[in-house]
This record gives structure tokens, sequence and C-alpha cells, in this order.
């Protein structure tokens, strides 16, 4: 569990997000969801500590990160499972040396144990055979679950995803929303995913908060937000006519 507790940031004399305070739930997909500018990326960012919050609170599971000294949040950080919006491969390494590379980097187990855990995660995202492609060799489907196996490889508490379908076509998306999704409740993961996307929202939005123009307007559920009574967010929603429709059949 993540706890933002009325975060505030700023950058110069322009205030970005506007005391902002949620719970982010273990073991479920937590949505944050607004418009291109809401401050949503800067929360996400703002919650793995790539922003350094203005004021407020950030808990892990009841500890606050900023009383974390460098040693308590480097340790944190291998708790932590990023899924960056282009991906970020290295073009240079292979999917296993890719997925192999936090292992690499965070841990002194041998060659052996870091081969089968980077296998493990290969397999998990239905990538078999695939271990010595470069990413240039791959599409953006498949470049995305190597991403995810990346994420996953340090077996995460938490796991961080910055608009995971950016790029990828609708049927691809849905993949990967499930993807998420399924080793979210497999692993008991925190998961938190930053996206614009209503096809993810209606799919795997178990929490969602939606953020305009600095502020949390609402949170809920995917069941719950056809029957929101907040314009900023139906304005959001309904910009889709998919999603005119939807509301208008369920109406």
């Amino acid at each position: 569990m993540i706890e933002a507790i009325n975060i505030r940031k700023s950058f110069g004399d322009k205030e970005i997000l506007k005391g902002i305070s949620t719970v982010f739930e273990q073991g479920k997909t937590n949505l944050i969801i607004g418009q291109s500018g809401s401050g949503k990326t800067v929360l996400l960012k703002s919650l793995v500590g790539l922003h350094e919050i203005s004021s407020g609170d950030i808990r892990y599971d009841g500890q606050s990160f900023l009383d974390l000294d460098n040693t308590q949040k480097k340790r944190l950080r291998q708790d932590i499972g990023m899924l960056f919006q282009g991906s970020a491969l290295f073009d240079s390494m292979t999917v296993e040396e890719n997925v192999r590379f936090p292992l690499d980097m965070f841990t002194d187990w041998s060659d052996e144990k870091k081969r089968e855990r980077a296998n493990f995660c290969i397999n998990r995202v239905n990538l078999e055979n695939a271990n010595n492609k470069f990413p240039s060799e791959i599409s953006g489907g498949m470049q995305k679950r190597v991403a995810i196996a990346r994420a996953i490889s340090l077996n995460p508490k938490y796991l961080f995803c910055d608009e995971p379908n950016s790029g990828l076509d609708p049927r691809t998306a849905i993949v990967i929303d499930e993807l998420i999704h399924e080793i979210t409740k497999e692993f008991g993961m925190t998961t938190i995913i930053n996206t614009h996307d209503m096809n993810s929202v209606m799919g795997i939005g178990e929490s969602i908060i939606f953020i305009y123009q600095g502020n949390k307007l609402w949170e809920g559920t995917k069941d719950d937000i056809f029957h929101v009574q907040n314009k900023e967010l139906e304005d959001f929603i309904f910009a889709s006519k998919l999603f005119k429709k939807v509301r208008d059949n369920n109406s």
C-alpha cells in the first residue's frame, strides 16, 4: 500500500500538484487518469521519488519516504519496478540481457540464479524462445512485454507504469492491460498506472483517481465512473464517441 498525504509540488512559482491525498491499495490496479498537463505524470514521478515534493508525505506500507536515509531509499527502490512509456529497452542488449539488467545491478546472485530468474520472467510474459533477440527484431507489443519482465525481475512489491499502452494498437493494448492485471494479482503488488486510455480504465480500473489541473476531483472504480456527477470527468470520459454510445446505452 502507498499513501499520498496532501502532496503539493511546485516548479518555481507554478504549483502543479495542489494537495492530493489518496491510497493506492495492494493487490489492485490503481489508475491515475487525466488529460495531458493535468499533473498525473508529476504525481507518479513524485510517488516514486523522481521529484522531491514541496510538502505533504508519501508512505510506503506506513513508512514515510521522506524519513528514509539514502541507504534506506536505495533498499526501497529495489522493491520498485518501473514500466516506462517507451519501454526504455537497451538496443544493444538481447531480451534476456535486458531482463537481467536489474539483477546484475542490484544483486550478487550467481549467473545461474540470474539466468533462472530472467527466464522465469520472460516465460511469465509469454515470450518463450525470444531470449536472444534484440529489441529491433521484435514488435512493439513484445518490447512492452520485455519491459514488464524486466520490471518484475527483482520481484517488486510496487509496480509503476507510465502510459503502458502508448503506441500500441487496441488489441495489443488489451493484452498488456490484462498481463499487468494478472501479475498484480499473482504477486500481490501495489500497482499504479498513469493513463488516459479509457479502454484501460474500463478493463482494469479497480481503483481510479481523476486529476484535473493539479487537483484530485474524483476517485472510485470502473463500475462507478459512468454514474459520476462531475463535468470535468464527464468531458474526459466522453470525449470518445464510443464511450458516449456506452453511456447512452446504459442510461
